[in-house]
Parts: structure tokens; sequence; C-alpha cells
């Protein structure tokens, strides 16, 4: 394949750089940035791909945030690249806040108590429920006993909260996002429509010159020509 890579990397690599982006996260950020502000749509359409992505990085449902991201960005008419680049906003450095403010508002409106110490054992909970999925998948096929409490208290303490709490501050982070997008990405298009109108009139102007001198020698060659005859 012409696009394959030449160094294949391991699982524990991906899975590392899903963590840790090489080059650090801040040049991924860049990288991200500067995709998103070449995208061939309109600043509006493109701000709603990125409303998309940011909003979907508030809910709960990890490991497809880019169909989330994907399916409401189609709802919207946004750029669905820029509601997948959206969803960076939600990484390992990230998720953690995003979690406990989603929590402390879901328990609020939900008229719940908040556990201080479950922003402690946020994983602790995604790992139980996983757990327990995967024991209730194998009890289908083997003798394993089947268990819900890990999936029943991740559902009432993590899920149902994060769910309901999420909206609010994905919205907010979503609208936020977009207006800083629109005049950002307006004036990078507009500054770049500029600079390959510049180009494209230098290149013009060469090939006239070229042609012009061309044509001079042309002329010269054929009046040394007519002399000597």
């Amino acid at each position: 394949m012409v696009f394959k890579r030449r160094d294949r990397r391991s699982f524990w690599r991906i899975a590392w750089e899903f963590i840790y982006p090489r080059g650090g996260w801040q040049r991924a950020f860049y990288y991200m940035r500067h995709r998103v502000r070449r995208l061939p749509d309109s600043p509006e359409k493109i701000a709603r791909g990125i409303f998309a992505g940011v909003f979907a990085a508030f809910t709960p449902f990890y490991g497809i945030h880019f169909v989330i991201a994907g399916v409401l960005a189609k709802i919207m008419n946004g750029n669905f690249w820029a509601a997948l680049a959206g969803t960076f906003i939600g990484n390992p450095l990230t998720y953690l806040p995003i979690g406990v403010i989603s929590l402390k508002v879901g328990h609020f409106m939900m008229g719940t108590r908040f556990d201080e110490d479950l922003d402690k054992s946020l994983v602790a909970q995604f790992s139980g429920a996983a757990e327990d999925l995967l024991r209730n998948f194998l009890a289908l096929f083997t003798d394993v006993d089947a268990n819900w409490s890990n999936l029943i208290e991740f559902y009432d303490r993590v899920f149902l909260p994060y769910l309901v709490g999420g909206v609010a501050p994905g919205v907010i982070a979503g609208l936020i996002a977009y207006y800083l997008s629109v005049p950002v990405i307006a004036a990078y298009q507009k500054h770049r429509r500029a600079r390959l109108r510049k180009k494209l009139a230098e290149r013009r102007a060469e090939k006239a010159a070229r042609q012009a001198a061309e044509a001079n020698a042309a002329k010269t060659a054929a009046m040394k020509g007519a002399n000597n005859v």
C-alpha cells in the first residue's frame, strides 16, 4: 500500500499515544487547529461541527464520542471533520474535570447527593461497569453467574447524573467554542484567499514576462535572419 506506515506500531504504543500523543498535547492541539481552519466550508458550518464535537465530549458515552459528534453535526448541518476535531477537548487530561462538573450539575438537577469521593473513583466506577458487562456476556455461554451490582451502582451514581448534568456544561462549552471559532476561521480563510490570489497574480505576471521574453527573442532571431539574407 502506498500510504502504509513503515514503522508498524504495537497495540501498547497506540494506546500510549492516545493518552499522550507523540510531540505532546500542545503540538497535537495546534495540528488539529490548523487542520480545522483549512477545511473547505463556511466558518459557520465548521463552527457548528466544532460545537457538536465539544458537546459530545461532555456525554458519558466514552468510546463513541466520534459517532455522537458525527450524528449531531449531520443534524445541525455542521462540518463532519470539524465535529471529530471538536471531540479533542475531551482527552485524558480533561476527562476528570469534565466528569466531575457534569456529575455535580447532574446530581444538583436530580436532587441527589454528590459523593465528594466519587471524583477519585470514576475510573473504578467505569472499570466495575465494564467488568459486569464482560461477566454477564460470558454468563451467556458459560456457567459464570451474572452480576448486575456494579452496573446498577454505576447507572445510579455516575451514568444518569453524568448524562443529565453534561447537557448544560456541554451546551455552554459548545457555544463558547462556536462563537470563538467563527471569527478566527473567517479571518484565516480571508487571509488565505488573499495569499492565494497574490500567488496566482505573481505566477501570471511571471508567465506573462516569460512569454514576452520568448516573443522578443523570437522577433530578434527573425530580424537577424532577415538581415543575413
